[in-house]
């Protein structure tokens, strides 16, 4: 497959701050390509450079010829006078002016008959089916409903539609654009799950090339076969999808920590050989030393310390007190707005320590849902509650209980007066808040700074049972890891909705999808629960939906009996990290003996240490390759 698209050393730079430096890859015909990193790392800058928005300071950036690009940029406020169909009509305007000639033709033809005008018609109409004339406007239709928008919506003006709708539609312009690369922007940001499956799969079929900036994981793996990562001011290539790319980098990495370990026990040896020929002091150990020196010069010069990995939050949540088996009870509920019904029959029991994500398309009622729960709004039919000894602790998308006219150390310290400065410091330097960044005004943060507000809120709250609704929305994938786990580890129950189908196949043991009928349950993760789909058709309005039966018997006694077992495997790995860790530190106390002249003259003492040096060196190779199967299980 041929290149169409090539960067050689590419830099860029703001002010005194280097974004990267000697960027190079290659985009081939038909590539899917994912570009990962922290936010602020460069990659929409990097974009808007390939699209020549942005100019770069050095490199170059080469083109194939006829190369055309359809950008979408994260952020936009396009709109327009036009319906949303209409405006998406607009990309075929030539098949439009087509139509409406073909048209004009007819009605002529239908009054007298013209041989030139015949000829015109029949050239017309096989230029117009040959371009696509006949599947237009269903393929805009189509992919409007694809991603997400009702019939209803599309026939709006786009100025009553939300910014979410806008930037789909704008979306459904870029991909029925016919472009040779497509660069999309988090073009999952505003979509619902089935929006993203169906985004998915044209993208699978799509003839051109496509470079995706995403922090939706369970995407990247589903769309790109290579990963573009931007750390450190560099950006490195790996020629697989999201998964493939994490396993492989950590693999580098470790292979990268023991090479530079092992240098440095080299040079710590011959530096001990170096030390003992300077004691003996003759003209032949002077040779000796300076080929030693020279052996150490040249590994020395290939030394690479492993670069840290970027700077990420770390927390823990932590349940204060038990709660009863039963933890949330949900009997017949419904809710409508505005005369049309969101949801009714909705008939579940939350068990303690369970972890359940509501799923569904867009504007079925999974955020009603949840405050219905929480009481912030009343049902039309049917009840809840919460267990004996529940403490809620609740995280809105809107990030809507923050206070703008505060400052990020006031928000914490109001909602928990009775913590100390040093307390409230320590949890938001969790969060990377540090030194007079806890006086920067709510009000000027960024959505990602909100979230990270919010959930130091939530980590101090003690809450047993976490009610979380769309938490990774503004976290990059670093921080979605971090909360990951975090959740993980937390000891409590949860009620998450996410349209994040990475985060909940990590944390779900069990889906509550909303439909039309009311809930279905089905245990497992997310991709359990897509089985299930596969298996079960779904419901017809005519089919009603029998009440979930809350049982007794639940998965508590099989979830303990796993949340047993994985303590038990990361309480050897930790063992085994600290045995690692006071071997390498008794080596390292080892070595350093060569540089003492008493030692290095006694050779039965060299000899004794030597002997030493190898059988722990030995022993800790065995324990790496204990951990490193541990790890794999």
């Amino acid at each position: 497959m041929g290149t169409i698209l090539q960067a050689d050393g590419l830099s860029k730079s703001f002010s005194t701050r280097v974004l990267f430096h000697d960027v190079s890859f290659k985009v081939n015909e038909g590539d899917r390509v994912g570009i990962i990193g922290v936010n602020g790392a460069g990659k929409t800058t990097l974009f808007r450079i390939l699209t020549g928005k942005e100019e770069y300071d050095g490199g170059y950036l080469t083109k194939e010829k006829g190369l055309t690009v359809a950008y979408m940029e994260q952020y936009s406020d396009f709109t327009s006078g036009r319906s949303a169909y209409d405006e998406v009509l607009t990309l075929f305007s030539p098949l439009l002016r087509a139509e409406a000639e073909l048209e004009e033709i007819n009605l002529i033809l239908e009054q007298r008959q013209e041989e030139g005008l015949i000829r015109r018609q029949h050239a017309l109409l096989e230029s117009f089916e040959r371009d696509g004339g006949l599947t237009f406007r269903g393929r805009a239709r189509s992919t409007l409903l694809g991603l997400g928008l009702t019939e209803a919506e599309i026939a709006l003006p786009m100025e009553s539609l939300s910014g979410g709708q806008r930037t789909r539609v704008l979306l459904a312009k870029i991909l029925l654009s016919g472009a040779n690369l497509l660069l999309l922007d988090e073009p999952t940001n505003h979509l619902d799950i089935p929006s993203i499956a169906w985004l998915e799969g044209f993208l699978s079929e799509y003839k051109g090339s496509v470079i995706v900036v995403s922090h939706d994981r369970f995407f990247l793996d589903r769309v790109t076969n290579r990963t573009f990562e931007l750390e450190h001011e560099r950006l490195t290539v790996y020629d697989g999808n999201y998964s493939y790319y994490k396993e492989k980098k950590a693999f580098d990495r470790l292979t990268l920590e023991r090479e530079y370990e092992k240098k440095k026990k080299e040079i710590a040896r011959i530096e001990g050989i170096i030390a003992q020929q300077k004691h003996f002091g003759q003209e032949r150990n002077y040779v000796t030393i300076r080929s030693k020196q020279k052996q150490i010069d040249r590994i020395a010069a290939d030394l690479e310390k492993p670069l840290d990995d970027p700077e990420s939050i770390g927390f823990v949540f932590r349940s204060e007190g038990g709660t009863g088996n039963e933890v949330l009870k949900a009997e017949d509920l419904a809710v409508s707005f505005e005369e049309k019904k969101l949801f009714r029959n909705v008939t579940f029991t939350l068990f303690k320590e369970q972890h359940a994500f509501l799923v569904g398309p867009n504007g079925c009622g999974k955020t009603t849902l949840l405050r219905t729960i929480l009481g912030q709004q009343s049902p039309d039919e049917g009840v809840s509650e919460f267990g004996a000894r529940v403490r809620v602790g609740y995280y809105d998308q809107t990030i809507g209980d923050l206070h703008d006219e505060k400052t990020v150390f006031e928000e914490v310290s109001d909602a928990y007066p009775r913590l100390s400065n040093t307390a409230i410091r320590t949890a938001l330097g969790a969060f990377l808040f540090r030194g007079d960044d806890v006086f920067k005004s709510v009000s000027v943060l960024s959505g990602g700074e909100r979230a990270r507000v919010a959930l130091t809120k939530l980590m101090l709250s003690g809450a047993n049972l976490l009610i979380l609704d769309e938490p990774t929305n503004h976290l990059d994938i670093p921080s979605k890891e971090a909360l990951e786990d975090a959740l993980l580890a937390y000891d409590g129950t949860l009620l998450a909705v996410s349209h994040d189908r990475y985060f909940i196949n990590r944390l779900a043991d069990r889906i509550l999808e909303i439909n039309r009928n009311g809930i279905q349950s089905v245990s497992g993760n997310y991709d359990d629960y897509l089985e299930f789909v596969a298996k079960h058709p779904v419901l017809s309005p005519a089919e009603p939906q029998k009440k979930e039966e809350p049982s007794k018997e639940n998965d508590y006694v099989k979830k303990k009996a796993e949340q047993a077992a994985a303590r038990k495997k990361q309480a050897r790995l930790t063992k085994i990290e600290g045995e690692i860790a006071a071997n390498e530190e008794k080596m390292e106390e080892l070595s350093a003996l060569f540089s003492d002249p008493r030692v290095s003259a006694d050779y039965a003492r060299v000899a004794e240490i030597s002997a030493e040096l190898d059988a722990l060196k030995e022993q800790t190779d065995a324990l790496y390759a204990e951990w490193d199967a541990l790890s794999e299980s």
